[in-house]
C-alpha cells in the first residue's frame, strides 16, 4: 500500500523534473476547461470542478499507487452528482462524497483492490454506455443555446423539458457547437498528440470575445470565478440524511474504484509498469474526503488525462502534482480568462467526451458477444438511462456474477481497456 511517489523519488533527477513539469502543464491545460464543463453538467458551480482538479488531483498523485495517474472530476460522476444535487442540494453532495471517501479508505485498508476486478465487463461497458447517453443529452440545452428552467434529473422528464424549450434554440450556438464537435473529432484523428479539444474551446471563446459569435460564457451565466480556494469546512449533517445518502455514496465509491483502477491499468500498458491497487484506493478515499471539504466534487483517476500525461512524457507522480499546482495558479491569476470560456464549446467538449466513452469502434465486438452477455450489457445501459445508476450497477453485477458461476468461471477475466499499448509489466 506504499504510494508510488516514495518509490520514484529514490532516484529522481532534475532532468526528470523538467519532463514531468512539461507534462504537468500540458495536462493542466486539458483539465481546466474539462473540469469546468463537468461541474456545469453536474449542476454544480463551475469553480467546483477547478477545486476538485486542484485538491483531489494533488492528493491522488501524492498518495496513489500509479506512477502517472491523473485524478480529478470525470464524466462518469455527472449522472449521479446531478441527481444528488437535484434531490438533496449541494450540501447533500458534499456529505455523499465524504462518505464515499471513507468507504474507499476502508476498501483500501481491507485490501479490496483486486475484488473490483470481479465486476463483469459487460456491466462496466453497459453503465459506461448509459452514462455517455445521459451526458450527451444533458448537454443539448447549452449546445443549442436554449433558455429555460433547470432540467430534471430523470432522463425522460429531461427530454420533455428540452422539447418544451425548443423554441428558444439559438442558431449561432448550434452552429458553434456542431463546428466544435466536428473540429475536435476530425483534428484529433489527424494529429492525435495535439490537444485539439482544448484549442477548439479556446478558439471559439476568442471568437466570442472578439464579437464574432455572440454566445453565452461561463461568467455571463454563473458570475465571476473565484481567484482562490475556499477555506475548508464541514457541511451540516444529520442521521436521517446520512442514511438517505448512503446508496449514492456507495455508487460514487464504486465508480471511483472502477474508473481509477481502469485508468491505472491503461497507464500500466502505456509505460510497462504495475500499479498498486490498494494504495490507489486509499488515495481515492483521501481525495474524496479532501475535495468536499473545499467544496469540490467527487474525483477519480481520469483515463484521458492520464494518457495525455504519459504521451507528454510524465513518468512519476510529480507530473500529476504539478498539474494540480498549475490549475491553482490559473485560478489565482487568470480566473477571468477561464470565465470567458463559451458554453456551447464546453458542451461540445462533453459531447465528444461522451462519444469517446461509448467506444463506438467496439460495436462489432459487442455484437459478437454471447447473447446473454450482450443482453446484460444493453440491459445495464438501459437501466442506467431510464432507471438509476445504483440499480443498474447492483442488478447488473448480480446477474453477471450468476452468469459467470453458471459457466463455471471462477477467475475474473481481464478487463478491456480503451487503449492498447504494449510493454512488459514491472512491479516497483
Amino acid at each position: 500500500m506504499k504510494p508510488k511517489i516514495l518509490t520514484t523519488l529514490r532516484d529522481y533527477s532534475w532532468s526528470q523534473f523538467g519532463v514531468d513539469a512539461l507534462a504537468g502543464v500540458t495536462v493542466a491545460l486539458v483539465a481546466l476547461p474539462l473540469s469546468i464543463a463537468i461541474a456545469i453538467a453536474s449542476g454544480a458551480p463551475p469553480a467546483a470542478g477547478l477545486v476538485t482538479a486542484i485538491v483531489a488531483g494533488f492528493v491522488i498523485s501524492a498518495l496513489g499507487g500509479s506512477r502517472v495517474q491523473i485524478g480529478g472530476p470525470t464524466g462518469a460522476f455527472i449522472v449521479v452528482v446531478y441527481g444528488i444535487i437535484h434531490d438533496h442540494g449541494y450540501d447533500g453532495l458534499l456529505i455523499t462524497t465524504l462518505m464515499a471517501g471513507l468507504i474507499l479508505l476502508l476498501a483500501g485498508f481491507l485490501r479490496a483492490g483486486h475484488l473490483i476486478r470481479h465486476v463483469p465487463e459487460a456491466v462496466i461497458e453497459g453503465f459506461t454506455l448509459g452514462i455517455a447517453v445521459v451526458i450527451a443529452v444533458s448537454q443539448l440545452k447549452d449546445f443549442a443555446g436554449m433558455t429555460g428552467p433547470a432540467l430534471p434529473a430523470e432522463f425522460l422528464p429531461k427530454l420533455e423539458g428540452l422539447w418544451a424549450m425548443r423554441q428558444s434554440i439559438d442558431p449561432v450556438s448550434v452552429g458553434m457547437g456542431v463546428s466544435a464537435v466536428a473540429a475536435m473529432l476530425i483534428l484529433r484523428r489527424l494529429a492525435p498528440r495535439i490537444p485539439w479539444l482544448v484549442l477548439v474551446v479556446v478558439l471559439t471563446s476568442v471568437a466570442t470575445a472578439l464579437g464574432l459569435a455572440p454566445v453565452e460564457t461561463v461568467s455571463a451565466r454563473y458570475g465571476a470565478l473565484p481567484d482562490t480556494l475556499p477555506m475548508p469546512s464541514l457541511p451540516k449533517m444529520s442521521a436521517d440524511l446520512l442514511v438517505a445518502l448512503l446508496p449514492s455514496a456507495l455508487t460514487i465509491a464504486f465508480l471511483a474504484g472502477i474508473e481509477s483502477l481502469l485508468s491505472a491499468i491503461v497507464a500500466d500498458r502505456m509505460i510497462g509498469g504495475a500499479h498498486r491497487s490498494n494504495a490507489e484506493l486509499i488515495a481515492q478515499g483521501a481525495a474524496n474526503i479532501a475535495s468536499p471539504l473545499f467544496g469540490g466534487l467527487p474525483a477519480t483517476g481520469a483515463i484521458a488525462r492520464t494518457a495525455t500525461n504519459v504521451n507528454a512524457g510524465g513518468r512519476t507522480p510529480v507530473a500529476g502534482m504539478i498539474h494540480a499546482i498549475v490549475v491553482f495558479l490559473v485560478l489565482l491569476v487568470a480566473a477571468p480568462l477561464a470565465g470567458a470560456l463559451v458554453l456551447p464549446a464546453l458542451a461540445a467538449l462533453l459531447v465528444v467526451t461522451a462519444w469517446t466513452m461509448s467506444e463506438p469502434h467496439r460495436w462489432s465486438d459487442r455484437f459478437r458477444l454471447p447473447k446473454a452477455d450482450l443482453a446484460l450489457l444493453l440491459g445495464t445501459a438501459a437501466m442506467t438511462v431510464l432507471a438509476d445508476l445504483s440499480v443498474a450497477i447492483a442488478v447488473g453485477t448480480m446477474i453477471g456474477l450468476a452468469l459467470r458461476l453458471s459457466r463455471g468461471e471462477i477467475e475474473a477475466p481481464s478487463w478491456h481497456t480503451p487503449f492498447r499499448w504494449g510493454g512488459d509489466k514491472r512491479e516497483d
